[in-house]
């Protein structure tokens, strides 16, 4: 197929093997298109020129002989080949074209288009003379002349942040992340066209649009409400917040306490805001995995719409199977790089979990990067914002500031107990937010107007018996406690009472929504309802009962735990009580210390949810700790701080990223997906994408709703043992099935064995 000489027509960066060469895609049109659509993405935030090179350069080692007959090549299933390295050569180019910092940022982004952003070591070895690559002569004449140095300075100035070197490490996972994107809807558009497949992309309504319903939305909700105390206040909150959409984007706060309505307020500030000074999406960051159906159904009911809203929880790992991450995984056909298709975020509304968005922005995988660019102009809301773990508190922080500071998005921290995380509070390096980017009218006055609940602590430990005992006598309860093993073992106590239910995340979303329709619809009716669940309900499940029992945690969980309790005012005042749990084995470790500081506050204070005890409980919580401790990762067993190991290696853009991507997991125990075939619809979906070359996004959406995570080695184990299988052979183990139904209970969702719950599971809070 190969003449003896590769000419321009002969070099294609896309092949259909067994079909005619004149559907190939040539290696020039390629490089142009994933150059223009890069700078696309990142002329947002001022760095097209760049993105341009970058795209242009990324794939020139295609033009190797060998590159190219192994395209000409029927893929082999079985044996995976792989084929020459085509993306040392475009980092090798860029390096000695440019600068020093201008050649490294684009050599990491260009080698890393499918291995994934490298540690500095990786990469250099890579740019070195004595690592073997095929020649790749001619490459100009595909890519184009390059870009003089002087027409790559960026369009926007960037602002130096107070976390030295940030944002130099920042904007090379920018750029990793337009090119990697650009790279993969080009790939994706050339084989859907040449397969004759329908891209299920795009499509979404404008984000005026979307406003408009939404201010239609809530104009009907104000005129249906009965004139309550509590609904005048959830209205001058929505008026306050959206008054506020003409101030400039950057850092806000939003201070609502529970039942206040802050989901639709800051999303009614969100559009507004978003639609006057032309920013782009919303995306919504919730604590955990549980609340995120609930949110997205509020959304779409208030926007009526089914389709612009994007839930975005599960990550299936793509990149599972290589067990060495090589430079050039694509396939002679390229359908390698589709079948791992991850969420890019291109919706106008995304709801996800602060696991799948802070990991994403210090992640090194292309998977996970690829979303990154289109958080640059959009309106970002971090739901109950204290929730942020604190060994990550500061790369946290420094991750919202930067996207504020450089790429014109709007950071939102939605909470009803705000943590101390503003320079004014005490905290050093941290947001600098006044008091008039408050959103909210008067915090402290909101929480003195919507005080239904009263704290008590239960004096010395608290056994089952007597958590069984109130339950027997209170026919309307819910008990939060630190473990699922310890809501599993309470529940089996109750599990005779009328009412009883167990709520965990070992139930697949879809199962926890029925369960907690039922919980809604029985408290409503008067019924019995004795609930027992992990965290996983505190933050933002909308329930209501009159008494709530909190296990010893932080305040801020006490505080969200009281938010369960009287939630729309049906009594006087309802009742929290706080108690030491006598049995249920020792609280994990981090929930323990936080006790500490919460049981100093709740000693001090008549009032312990009160704004002034809970600004005392973040400070103490965030200073006695120490300032290294917020920036206190772990790195293949040793404390491994982030923020000063990319300070010390700015100046010479020696970055660690795949290192930092291994650190920073704000889970300290791996947790992997699993599909439960748990309704007709579930089957179907599996059914669906078994029959297909690769998975759509669509379907792979639908999925979302039947995953629940399991121990990482709980799911090796069950692989091997066949408890789980691979949906479809081409996806290996990225995606597995549950095969064994009876493991999957109505009362309490996956059985993941006695061993575990007897170990490591004590240590899981949600």
């Amino acid at each position: 197929m190969l003449r003896s000489s590769l000419a321009v027509s002969d070099v294609f960066a896309h092949s259909k093997p067994g079909g005619p060469i004149e559907t190939w895609e040539p290696l020039s049109r390629h490089l142009g298109c994933v150059g223009d659509r890069a700078a696309e993405f990142a002329a947002v935030f001022g760095w097209a020129a760049m993105a341009r090179v970058a795209g242009r350069l990324h794939d020139i080692g295609k033009c190797s002989r060998a590159f190219q007959a192994y395209i000409g090549q029927p893929m082999d299933p079985v044996s995976g080949a792989r084929g020459p390295d085509h993306s040392t050569a475009g980092a090798r180019e860029a390096f000695k074209a440019y600068p020093k910092s201008i050649g490294r940022l684009l050599a990491f982004a260009i080698a890393g288009h499918h291995a994934g952003l490298a540690d500095a070591e990786g990469l250099d070895r890579r740019l070195g003379d004595d690592y073997p690559i095929e020649s790749y002569d001619g490459w100009e004449t595909h890519s184009g002349p390059l870009a003089a140095t002087s027409t790559l300075v960026p369009t926007r100035t960037g602002d130096v942040g107070p976390e030295s070197g940030f944002r130099e490490a920042f904007i090379c996972r920018m750029l990793f992340s337009c090119l990697v994107d650009a790279d993969f809807l080009e790939t994706e558009r050339f084989y859907s066209k040449v397969n004759g497949e329908i891209i299920e992309r795009g499509g979404h309504r404008d984000l005026r649009e979307l406003r408009n319903r939404l201010r239609r939305h809530m104009a009907m909700v104000r005129e249906e409400a009965d004139p309550t105390p509590v609904n005048t206040l959830r209205a001058e909150v929505l008026e306050h917040a959206v008054a506020h959409a003409g101030l400039s984007p950057g850092l806000f706060t939003l201070t609502v306490p529970t039942g206040g309505g802050k989901t639709l307020a800051s999303l009614s500030f969100a559009l507004e805001h978003a639609v006057k000074h032309g920013l782009r999406r919303v995306v919504y960051v919730i604590p955990f995995t549980s609340v995120i159906e609930q949110t997205a159904a509020v959304f779409r009911k208030a926007l009526d719409s089914q389709t612009d809203i994007l839930e975005h929880h599960a990550s299936f790992d793509w990149e599972r199977q290589s067990t060495v991450r090589t430079a050039d995984d694509e396939g002679p056909d390229g359908l390698r790089k589709l079948r791992r298709a991850a969420e890019n975020w291109d919706a106008p509304i995304v709801v996800t979990t602060a696991v799948q968005f802070f990991e994403s922005l210090y992640a090194a995988r292309t998977s996970r990067c690829r979303k990154l660019h289109n958080l640059a102009g959009s309106v970002i809301i971090l739901d109950e914002a204290q929730t942020l773990p604190i060994h990550l508190l500061r790369p946290c922080v420094a991750a919202l500031d930067e996207l504020a500071r450089n790429y014109n998005a709007t950071v939102v921290l939605c909470t009803a107990t705000q943590p101390a995380l503003r320079e004014m509070d005490g905290f050093t390096r941290g947001f600098k937010i006044d008091d008039d980017r408050e959103l909210a009218p008067d915090p402290p006055a909101l929480y003195e107007r919507l005080r239904r609940v009263r704290v008590e602590k239960r004096p010395g430990p608290v056994t089952d018996e007597m958590i069984t005992a109130r339950f027997h006598e209170q026919a309307q309860m819910l008990c939060i406690v630190n473990s699922r093993a310890h809501a599993r073992t309470l529940f089996a106590m109750i599990q005779n009472l009328p009412g009883a239910t167990h709520l965990t995340t070992l139930m697949c979303p879809r199962h926890r929504r029925a369960v907690l329709e039922t919980v809604r619809e029985r408290l409503k009716g008067g019924e019995p309802m004795r609930l027992v669940a992990t965290s996983l309900i505190e933050a933002g499940v909308d329930v209501d009962f009159p008494e709530v029992w909190r296990a010893a945690a932080g305040l801020d969980s006490i505080a969200q735990a009281a938010g369960r309790c009287n939630r729309e005012g049906r009594v006087s005042s309802g009742r929290t009580v706080v108690f030491e749990a006598a049995d249920g084995g020792k609280a994990p470790r981090e929930v323990e210390a936080l006790w500490q500081a919460g049981r100093e506050v709740l000693r001090r204070h008549a009032d312990p949810l009160s704004l002034d005890a809970v600004h005392e409980y973040f400070s103490l919580v965030y200073w006695q700790k120490g300032e290294k401790a917020l920036d206190a990762s772990r790195l293949d067993g040793e404390v491994w701080p982030i923020l000063e190991d990319i300070s010390e290696r700015a100046k010479d853009f020696t970055f660690r990223f795949d290192s930092i991507a291994r650190a920073f997991r704000m889970i300290d125990t791996p947790m992997e997906p699993v599909v439960v075939p748990w309704d007709d619809e579930a089957q179907g979906v599996l059914a669906k994408i078994a029959r297909a070359d690769r998975p759509y996004a669509s379907d792979l959406r639908r999925l979302q709703q039947f995953v629940v995570a399991i121990p990482r080695r709980v799911r090796e184990t069950w692989l091997t043992e066949g408890i789980l299988s691979p949906v479809h052979p081409n996806l290996g183990a990225s995606i597995l099935k549950l095969e064994d139904l009876n493991r999957y209970r109505p009362e309490t969702g996956l059985e993941i064995g006695e061993l575990y719950y007897r170990s490591a599971e004590s240590n899981v809070i949600s």
